[in-house]
C-alpha cells in the first residue's frame, strides 16, 4: 500500500515535510486545511490528496487559479480539457496556482511502500469475530460490559456523541488498554469513477484517565497506519506487538512506545466504515486474543450506531437546507399573495402592456420580456404568473447573470450527491421546485452557450436531468425569460442560440422605459412615498408641484429603479410632516429646474405643462439637426417610429 510524504519546494513554507497519518490531505489557504498554505495564489480549499489502497489520487477543488502536475519535466494542468483528478505517481511536482514562480507553490510527492507490520500474533477475518473466550466467567463479563456499551452508544445524541462512548467502552472492555482511536472511511462521491479514493482518517482518539475512565488526550496522538491499513485490506481484526517503524518515518510509533496494539474493523455489509485501535503504551503485557473477540463484539455493534448517526446527520443537514429553502419560499410567496408587489401605471403604454397580459396569463406560452434595466421586468413577470391559472404554485426567480456555469446549471437542475466536487447531498433544482408552477429567468442572455442547448431541451421536451443523474424526469414549468439586450443583434453575432431565441419569444411584451410613460411618473413617486415614509416611520406630507414637474422631466435612464432610490433619498432629507421641495432633488434632476419658464409653458395641470415641455424639446431638436428626424431622434433617445408618434400626438406638422 502507497504512503505518502509532501514536502512543500517553494513559498513561504519551504522546507515544510508533511507526512499524514490519515488518507485525505485537504490543501488551501483556510486553517481547517491539514497542509495550510498562505500565498494569495492558493485558494481557500485549493486541492486534496486522497491515499486509497493501491493509488493516490490528486483532485483540484475547482481553485481558482487551478492545479497542475509537473512528470518528468511535462506540465499538465488539471481541469483544462481533462478530469479535475489524476492519480499521482512518485516524484511528481504538484504545482498549486499559475505556472511562474512569483505565481504558484509546488509540492513534491513521494510514494513508498507501507512497512508490513512485525510480530503479528492474531489475524482474524469479520466472520470469525465471535466475542467468545476459552474462560466462561469472562465471557460473562465480557457481555455485562458490552451490555452496558450499547445502552451508552444508544443514549449518545448524534455521532460525535456515539464515537466517543464507543472509545470509552472499548477503554472500559480491555483493562490494559491506554488509547482508543477510531479511524473512519471519508465520504466519497457516489459519482466517482476511481473506486480506489476512499480515504480513511482519525477523527478521535481517547486516553485512560487516572480514575480508569476514558477522557480526551492532551495533545495530539498518533495513529500506526499500517494497522489500521492491515485491518482494512484483509477485512479482519489484527492483534500485532511492538509495531516496527514505517518507510519514512519512524515518529508516530517511537514517539507513541506502543508495546501491543489491537485493530477492528468497522463494517456494515461489505463496506469497510472504519477501524477501532486500541493500543497499550504503558505496560509491557501483551494483549490477548480474547481481547479482540471482545472487540470484536462491542466493533459489530457499534458499526450500525455509527451508520445510522452518520445517516442521520446527513439528514438533518438536509432538512436544514430544506427548511431554509421553504422558509424563503414560502416568505416571498405570502408577500406576493398579500399584494405587497403592483404594477403602478395609467399612461397608455402601460394600459397596452396590461392588455397583453390578460391574453397572455391562462395560457402554457413562453413569454419574453424586453426593456432597460430597472424598468421592472421581474415585476411583469411576477404578474403574469399571479393572474394566472397557477398562482397557487410557486414563482420562482433566477437572474443567470448572478453564477457561473457550473452553478447556474446545478440551480437550475440540481444536483445528485457527488455529482461534482461539494456535492455533498442532493439538491431540487429550480425547474423541480417550480413544478406546475413559473420559472422566471432573468438576464437570459447572459447564459452560457452549452447551458442554452439544454434548457433548449426542456423547453421541446419538458425533461430535466439533474447533474450526476442517469434519468430524466418530466416537469410542467411555464417558462417567463427576461433581457435588457437587444437580443436579435446577441443571436446576429452568435452569442446566443437562434433556436433558442425563437423558443423564447413565443410572445414577446416590451416593457416601455419611465421616459416613454411620463404620465405614471407621479403615480409611482407617491406611491413609493408612501411605503418608504411608512418603512422608514418619517411622515411626509408630499411633494410640492415644482418637484413633481422637474420630475417629471427627467430622462430616467435608470428607469423605476433610479426613480426608487431618488425617493429614498428624499424621505431620508426631507423634515417629519414637511412637503419634498425642489432643493432636495439630486443635481441630475434639478439641471431642468426652470424648463416650463424657458418653454413658454402656461401653468396647468401636469400633463398639459409636460406635453407643452416635450413639444419645446422636440421642436429645439428638429431645428438643431435641420429638420432632419433620424438625428433629431437619436439625440432624443428615441427611435424615429417613436418620434414619429409623438410629433403626431402634440399636432407638430
Amino acid at each position: 500500500m502507497p504512503r505518502l510524504r509532501i514536502e512543500v519546494v517553494s513559498g513561504s513554507e519551504a522546507g515544510r515535510v508533511l507526512e499524514p497519518e490519515g488518507d485525505i490531505v485537504n490543501i488551501g489557504r483556510g486553517p481547517a486545511n491539514q497542509l495550510v498554505l498562505p500565498e494569495h495564489h492558493i485558494s481557500g480549499e485549493h486541492a486534496r490528496v486522497v491515499v486509497g489502497t493501491a493509488k493516490v489520487l490528486l483532485e483540484d477543488l475547482r481553485s481558482t487559479n487551478g492545479t497542475s502536475i509537473i512528470r518528468q519535466g511535462k506540465r499538465m494542468a488539471l481541469g483544462e480539457g481533462t478530469s479535475l483528478k489524476t492519480t499521482l505517481e512518485n516524484a511528481d511536482i504538484v504545482e498549486l496556482g499559475g505556472s511562474d514562480e512569483s505565481g504558484s507553490t509546488q509540492l513534491r510527492v513521494s510514494l513508498g511502500e507501507e512497512a508490513e507490520l512485525a510480530h503479528v500474533v492474531t489475524v482474524k477475518p469479520i466472520a470469525e469475530l465471535t466475542g467468545h473466550t476459552a474462560n466462561p466467567e469472562r465471557n460473562v463479563d465480557v457481555l455485562d460490559r458490552i451490555a452496558v456499551a450499547q445502552r451508552s452508544i444508544g443514549a449518545a445524541p448524534d455521532l460525535d456523541g456515539v464515537l466517543v462512548a464507543f472509545a470509552d467502552a472499548a477503554l472500559g472492555l480491555i483493562p490494559l488498554a491506554t488509547h482508543a482511536t477510531i479511524v473512519l472511511r471519508g465520504e466519497v462521491d457516489d459519482s466517482d469513477q476511481i473506486a480506489d479514493q476512499a480515504g480513511y482518517v482519525p477523527v478521535l482518539t481517547r486516553v485512560r484517565g487516572s480514575e480508569g475512565g476514558g477522557q480526551a488526550p492532551e495533545g495530539p496522538v498518533a495513529v500506526t497506519r499500517s494497522v489500521f491499513r492491515k485491518v482494512v485490506s484483509e477485512r479482519a481484526a489484527v492483534l500485532a506487538a511492538d509495531a516496527p517503524s514505517e518507510s519514512f518515518s519512524s515518529e508516530s510509533l517511537l514517539g507513541a512506545s506502543i508495546r501491543s496494539t489491537i485493530g477492528v474493523p468497522l463494517w456494515r455489509g461489505e463496506e469497510i466504515l472504519g477501524v477501532l485501535q486500541v493500543d497499550s503504551r504503558d505496560s509491557p503485557k501483551m494483549f490477548s486474543g480474547d481481547d479482540v473477540d471482545a472487540l470484536g463484539v462491542l466493533a459489530a455493534n457499534a458499526s450500525f450506531a455509527i451508520a445510522n448517526a452518520r445517516l442521520i446527520q446527513r439528514l438533518r443537514a438536509a432538512e436544514e437546507q430544506l427548511e431554509k429553502e421553504n422558509t424563503y419560499l414560502k416568505g416571498r410567496e405570502q408577500k406576493r399573495r398579500a399584494g405587497e408587489v403592483e404594477i403602478i401605471g395609467e399612461s397608455r403604454a402601460m394600459k397596452d402592456l396590461f392588455e397583453k397580459l390578460e391574453k397572455v396569463v391562462d395560457t402554457r406560452v413562453t413569454v419574453l420580456i424586453e426593456g432597460e434595466t430597472g424598468t421592472g421586468k421581474e415585476l411583469i413577470a411576477s404578474a403574469i404568473h399571479y393572474r394566472s391559472r397557477r398562482r397557487d404554485k410557486l414563482f420562482v426567480a433566477q437572474n443567470c447573470a448572478a453564477l457561473p456555469e457550473n452553478l447556474l446549471e446545478s440551480e437550475l437542475f440540481g444536483h445528485k450527491r457527488g455529482a461534482f466536487t461539494g456535492a455533498t447531498e442532493e439538491k431540487k433544482g429550480l425547474f423541480e421546485i417550480a413544478d406546475d408552477g413559473t420559472l422566471f429567468l432573468d438576464e437570459v442572455t447572459e447564459m452560457p452557450a452549452p447551458l442554452q442547448a439544454k434548457i433548449l431541451r426542456v423547453l421541446q421536451e419538458g425533461e430535466v436531468r439533474p447533474l450526476g443523474a442517469t434519468q430524466t424526469h418530466y416537469v410542467n414549468v411555464r417558462i417567463v425569460a427576461a433581457s435588457n439586450r437587444d437580443m436579435e443583434k446577441e443571436v446576429a453575432e452568435g452569442r446566443f442560440r437562434e433556436d433558442l431565441y425563437y423558443r423564447l419569444k413565443v410572445f414577446p411584451i416590451r416593457v416601455p422605459p419611465l421616459r416613454e410613460r411620463r404620465d405614471d411618473v407621479p403615480l409611482i413617486a407617491n406611491y413609493l412615498l408612501k411605503r418608504y415614509s411608512k418603512e422608514m416611520g418619517k411622515p411626509v406630507a408630499g411633494f410640492a408641484q415644482e418637484t413633481l414637474e422637474l420630475m417629471a422631466a427627467h430622462e430616467w435612464r435608470g428607469n423605476v429603479r433610479e426613480l426608487e432610490n431618488e425617493i429614498q433619498r428624499l424621505v431620508i432629507q426631507c423634515d417629519p410632516d414637511g412637503f419634498i421641495t425642489s432643493d432636495l432633488l439630486s443635481a441630475p434632476l434639478r439641471k431642468v429646474e426652470g424648463i416650463v419658464a424657458r418653454a413658454g409653458a402656461k401653468k396647468g395641470t401636469l400633463k398639459e405643462m409636460v406635453e407643452q415641455v416635450e413639444k419645446y424639446f422636440l421642436l429645439e431638436s428638429l431645428r438643431e439637426h435641420g429638420g432632419n428626424k433620424t438625428s433629431a431622434a437619436k439625440t432624443l433617445g428615441i427611435t424615429r417610429e417613436g418620434l414619429h408618434k409623438k410629433l403626431k400626438l402634440l399636432k407638430i406638422g
